[in-house]
């Protein structure tokens, strides 16, 4: 939910190429087809023309690069500034590392802050998060400490995945098999993010950028339901463990429900984390702040920073208003009554 973002920024490269603004939000209309330019050239024989011109700049061959990129470019599917992007993050040995895994290197091609905004999701996500749970209970915060401990467990597990899976890619993926179900075909082609740019010679369409919501919004119920398993689980073991040593404890706190509590946040990461962070990177980052700032690296981060950090303190108050609303956690006061 956060970035340490100037840390993170300074490892950098700094000579981005300023075709990038296009692959992250430099205006135009990424709905319409985009398969031809002004000159009645093709979009995919340009991007094969341009990115076959950086490769050879940079004395690189198409058998060095790994297989997703080279078929991308044969195919003409991304542009010479993409092509730029990847050889710039090679020369680092830390980025160069991190490209040999497809998803990181599908994210980084589209976002050169991609892990600086990891870094602020894990790094503020805790302290905000516990502010806010702190916001929501008052006086019953520290009688609450074993939930507030589940809440924040499963929210760190849970915000690398909240930045990974919205966040905007340069697709490399190559086709599915020809006996491919329907269904798998149409949720291949979506995007991952349902607001990100197209790239030049690419397009979605409206159910397309639909599909992405739901996609996500299917793999972010699994991740939240798992995440609070774990969380629950580590809090009742917590729980039971105070029981032992303090028996007057066993009256005034209870288990947390594992099963309804990992259910009820699955339903929540599905629904109002998956729409926040879409909109968050795909819209507010993308479209609006990376066109304004992609020349003010510290600025831009800064500003992500603050983004982020609000969007975190709003989901935790959420999650509280909605954990009590369907039943899963009731105040401390209210358990006091129930068991006087």
């Amino acid at each position: 939910m956060a970035i340490a973002a100037c840390f993170f920024t300074a490892s950098l490269p700094n000579n981005t190429n300023p075709k990038l603004i296009n692959l992250r939000g430099g205006g135009g209309d990424d709905s319409d087809d985009n398969s031809h330019n002004g000159d009645g050239d093709s979009a995919e024989d340009k991007n094969r023309e341009e990115a076959m011109m950086v490769l050879a700049e940079g004395k690189q061959s198409l058998e060095s690069l790994p297989k997703d990129l080279a078929a991308a470019i044969q195919a003409g599917k991304i542009p010479g500034s993409v092509v730029s992007r990847f050889l710039e993050l090679e020369e680092s040995r830390f980025f160069g590392w991190l490209m040999q895994f497809g998803g990181f290197r599908e994210r980084l091609l589209a976002d050169d802050l991609f892990l600086a905004k990891v870094g602020m999701e894990c790094f503020v996500g805790m302290f905000t998060k516990t502010a806010a749970e702190y916001e929501r209970r008052r006086e019953n915060f520290f009688n609450e400490l074993e939930v507030v401990f589940a809440d924040v467990v499963m929210a760190i597990i849970a915000d690398f995945m909240l930045v990974y899976l919205p966040a905007p890619t340069v697709s490399l993926r190559s086709p599915l098999a020809r006996n491919a179900g329907t269904i798998a075909k149409f949720l291949h082609n979506c995007p991952d993010n349902a607001f990100q740019v197209a790239l030049a010679g690419t397009s979605y369409s409206v159910l397309q950028r639909l599909g992405a919501i739901a996609r996500n919004g299917a793999k972010l119920f699994a991740v939240g339901t798992a995440s609070s398993l774990v969380g629950t689980a580590v809090t009742n073991a917590l729980i039971n463990a105070r029981k032992t040593v303090d028996k007057s404890a066993a009256g005034e706190v209870e288990n947390v429900p594992i099963i309804s509590t990992s259910v009820a946040y699955g339903v929540y990461m599905a629904v109002s984390s998956n729409l926040r962070y879409q909109i968050l990177a795909g819209v507010i980052e993308q479209r609006i702040l990376e066109p304004m700032l992609h020349k003010h690296k510290i600025m831009l981060s800064a500003l992500s920073f603050a983004v982020r950090t609000g969007n975190t303190f709003l989901g935790s108050l959420l999650w509280v208003d909605y954990a009590r609303l369907i039943g899963i956690q009731k105040a401390q006061e209210e358990h006091k009554e129930l068991t006087a």
